[in-house]
């Protein structure tokens, strides 16, 4: 489950929402559990569902493969956004569930809902299946989020996270922020049976919350990308018709120029033919 994923050393008296969300953007990647002892058994991959974003989907799908490919492990991809989808078919031979991206922020929960109950899902079976084998791995599963994020102006960059398993270090400094109050929380203490339940559910509930809101983020971003670079698509679109029209106007005007010079050469030799006859 979930919860054994390594966190008997993190106290519920040092986290809350608001760390998760101030500590989001840590870059998971540089971890210090040993790569090769940890299976990505899952990706998700932020793109786009419409068109008119420049390399938006390819930029993305590009730089999860071949990070992917440096893994251990044979990830199932749940691509978001159909313009990804394809271009991760390609490439990929193990795509799960793909979805939608969603219209508006309100439709954000609904769909990070759907990817934590997979992430979930895939933990759990991944846990199944390795009971009783002998894998070279231990019982830490890679879940990774890939999407494109806001840069200055209207650039982006493709980045990851890693979701699971979590980093020590990052857990180390969300213990070390001081309790905002002089009212502590409960200090969950595994005395009994009963407690250790109670345990296993809290830190299912804030590791799910921290998936929640990681994911959430990766989300936000993505789509903050995806417009900015929509945006600057339809800004490169409008100068390039906007010089293509004063192009043509030029071209226009010469030959207009042109055609009226041909007219006063035809009319000024015409008026010299008379005059010589006369």
């Amino acid at each position: 489950m979930i919860s054994q994923l390594r966190i008997d050393q993190w106290s519920v008296s040092s986290f809350r929402a608001s760390s998760i969300a101030q500590h989001a953007d840590t870059d998971l990647s540089k971890i210090d559990i040993n790569e090769s002892e940890v299976e990505v058994i899952g990706a998700i991959v932020f793109g786009s569902d419409q068109g008119l974003v420049g390399q938006f989907n390819e930029d993305i799908a590009q730089f999860a493969v071949k990070s992917l490919g440096k893994l251990p492990g044979k990830p199932t991809i749940w691509a978001v956004g159909e313009r990804v989808q394809t271009r991760l078919a390609d490439a990929l031979t193990k795509l799960g569930f793909t979805y939608n991206l969603p219209t508006s922020v309100t439709g954000i929960a609904p769909l990070i809902g759907q990817l934590v109950a997979q992430i979930q899902q895939a933990t759990e079976r991944q846990e199944n299946n390795q009971k009783g084998s002998n894998s070279p791995y231990n019982t830490s599963y890679g879940i990774y989020v890939f999407h494109n994020r806001p840069t200055s102006g209207a650039l982006y960059e493709p980045t990851l996270q890693r979701l699971l398993p979590l980093d020590q270090q990052w857990l180390q400094s969300l213990a070390e922020i001081e309790w905002p109050n002089s009212h502590r929380p409960e200090i969950l203490c595994p005395i009994g049976k009963a407690e250790r339940q109670v345990n296993i559910r809290t830190r299912r509930a804030l590791i799910r919350e921290y998936l929640f809101i990681s994911i959430f983020r990766a989300c936000a971003e993505s789509l903050a990308s995806e417009n900015a670079s929509r945006l600057a698509a339809m800004q490169r679109a409008e100068k390039n018709i906007d010089d293509l029209q004063e192009k043509l106007g030029r071209e226009f005007n010469r030959l207009r120029q042109s055609a009226i010079d041909e007219e006063l050469f035809d009319v000024v030799a015409g008026y010299k033919l008379l005059s010589q006859q006369h």
